[in-house]
């Protein structure tokens, strides 16, 4: 009897593991991907971005990054900053109509920018680096879809190349690093607000004289019908005070 209970219990325990396994295995962990951080910024002015890469291998390093700038989205200023250990180079194209910036004319912007580690230099497992960059005027779109192939030691490379759906979506696997772009505020004034920020700020009350009187009435009324509770709740005290303390009738 015993030996089949522990058969029993056995079996019922390799059940229940296997049905963790099932259930818990397949659910795994979100992977961290190439952003671009902030992730917002402001149509046609300049903004200091930087391309935030996470080594998610238990075991390669990441040795090389390659950014490729939108060609809907042409800017006609980008700047890297140094980054210690690593070396940037730079690729452009020919733009045609060329960009007007500040009353010049740009024909030739940067279409890709590759950063290479030095010996020893790469993104170990488990940790993440920065490289900052500068550009702008930022241009008139929704947003900036970049490009990003993220190269490994042991010769495997992640590609973040797939774009938002057309709700916006991000996408399950490989998503693209994307820069939002709010329009500029007007001159003179901010932005308008948009209908969702209209229908929940507060609607202020009026603040004339009339409202302040009555006001001052409705306090002075509740505290008169305050003390008259006071006084009345006070005399039925007294009265049973005097029925409890006087002495019985000879």
């Amino acid at each position: 009897m015993i030996r089949h209970r522990r058969a029993a219990s056995t079996a019922a325990a390799l059940v229940l593991g296997a049905t963790a396994v099932g259930v818990f295995g397949l659910a795994a962990p979100a992977s961290a991907h190439v952003t671009v951080n902030p992730r917002e910024a402001t149509q046609g002015g300049y903004g200091r971005l930087a391309f935030r890469v996470p080594t998610e291998s238990d075991t390669a390093s990441t040795v090389k990054l390659e950014v490729t700038m939108p060609d809907d989205a042409p800017v006609a200023s980008v700047s890297t900053m140094p980054v210690p250990g690593w070396t940037v180079a730079i690729e452009k194209r020919t733009v045609n109509p060329p960009l007007e910036v500040h009353g010049s004319q740009v024909s030739e912007v940067v279409s890709k920018i590759t950063w290479t580690a030095a010996a020893n230099a790469g993104i170990k497992p488990g940790e993440f680096q920065e490289f900052p960059v500068s550009m702008g005027p930022l241009p008139e779109k929704d947003r900036m879809v970049f490009r990003v192939l993220q190269h490994y030691s042991d010769g495997n490379v992640a590609r973040w190349i797939e774009p938002p759906a057309a709700n916006g979506a991000e996408p399950e696997n490989d998503p693209a690093p994307v820069l939002a772009l709010a329009p500029a505020a007007p001159e003179g004034g901010a932005a308008p607000a948009s209908p969702s920020a209209q229908a929940a700020a507060p609607v202020s009350s009026s603040s004339s004289g009339d409202d302040g009187d009555s006001g001052a009435l409705a306090v002075a009324i509740a505290g008169l019908v305050a003390g008259l509770a006071g006084l009345v709740l006070g005399g039925l005290a007294l009265v049973r005070g005097r029925r409890t303390t006087s002495p019985p009738a000879a």
